[in-house]
């Protein structure tokens, strides 16, 4: 299943690539209407990721896929939970800053997590028993064997003189800035680095940042991959009170407020 999930997020990838890459794609386009690049590419993603998923005979959660209600969610011991295009803003600014997400959720918590970055072509992976790796210029033949041979095991140590905080490139909320102003009165150097998508979750787990606190809204297919990695690389998901971690499936798709580190 892990290398299915590979496969289809790099062939979801490529796909989003031909569009990004089209001249003749107006960028203009912010809202998801019909034509837009954006709605084009997040229908083409969801149609090669679906493809791939659905011989695994687990349900598939989608944010581009039909609703589906709590009554019919809510006994799914595993299924699949996708967005097949994370980072909306990113990719119509065209900074490259956008990834595929792929989890597998079992009895509300995310135990594999595939996160591909198109652009740059780099793979995130974390799996329970496999943990997290990071592969630069992954082919489309990847398999988790590649991975591991050429990859490299993650965190990384981190290689900074101050405490590195990771925030949205397009969402700085009063709250973020408050818990930032916070951590200041014990670590007073702090370098806060902007970043899209669910790569600010992988910046937490390969060890390019020390945290990532997030007050503001995500959904569940935001963030399930990046919770799996970061899980797999020994880092967590809290709740802002770290009661505990960020639970899947709910009734309510929407996130609580979580800080990554």
């Amino acid at each position: 299943m892990l290398n299915t999930a590979i496969t289809a997020a790099i062939k979801a990838g490529n796909q989003i690539v031909k569009i990004y890459n089209d001249p003749t794609a107006d960028f203009s386009i912010e809202k998801k209407a019909d034509n837009s690049p954006l709605t084009i590419a997040d229908k083409a993603s969801h149609n090669v990721i679906v493809g791939y998923l659905e011989k695994t005979g687990f349900p598939i959660l989608s944010e581009e896929g039909r609703s589906i209600s709590y009554t019919e969610r809510k006994n799914w011991e595993s299924f699949w939970l996708i967005d097949p295009l994370d980072g909306t803003k990113e990719f119509i600014k065209k900074n490259g800053e956008f990834t595929v997400n792929i989890a597998l959720v079992k009895n509300g918590h995310p135990v594999m997590g595939i996160i591909y970055v198109p652009v740059s072509q780099t793979l995130y992976i974390g799996a329970e028993n496999e943990g997290a790796w990071k592969l630069e210029h992954a082919g489309e033949t990847c398999r988790m064997t590649t991975v591991k041979s050429q990859g490299v095991k993650l965190p990384q140590p981190l290689n900074t003189t101050g405490f590195k905080v990771v925030g949205s490139r397009s969402h700085m909320s009063p709250e973020t800035e408050a818990y930032i102003n916070e951590l200041r009165k014990e670590h007073p150097q702090i370098d806060i680095v902007s970043k899209g998508s669910s790569l600010k979750i992988c910046m937490v787990a390969e060890g390019s940042a020390h945290q990532y606190p997030r007050f503001g809204p995500t959904m569940e297919w935001d963030t399930a991959a990046g919770h799996a990695i970061a899980n797999a690389a020994g880092k967590k998901l809290w709740l802002t009170d770290l009661s505990g971690e960020l639970r899947y499936n709910k009734e309510n798709l929407l996130n609580p407020y979580f800080i990554v580190k």
